[in-house]
């Protein structure tokens, strides 16, 4: 009986000693390594006044995803057979 204390013991010492530990940052996740990594970002494309305008009148109709997507195709195909 006193043995199987005394494993149970030095089990649970062992178990909570692991999970106790803690490891160190890999170095690859300074700021300074992370900008180098970095992919230069590609300056935004330009957008037209059509576009603007779609946009403008989806944000003013509340639209969001599929239903906004779907809206400004019509809203730009439409405009552009106006011009």
């Amino acid at each position: 009986m006193q043995k199987l204390a005394l494993a149970a013991a030095a089990l649970l010492f062992s178990i909570s000693a692991a999970a106790a530990q803690t490891t160190t940052p890999p170095a690859a996740t300074t700021p300074a390594a992370k900008e180098t990594k970095a992919k230069p970002k590609t300056p935004a494309k330009a957008r037209s006044a059509e576009s603007i305008e779609c946009s403008k009148q989806a944000d003013a109709q509340n639209l969001h995803g599929k239903e906004r997507k779907k809206f400004r195709a019509k809203c730009m195909k439409d405009m552009k057979k106006k011009s």
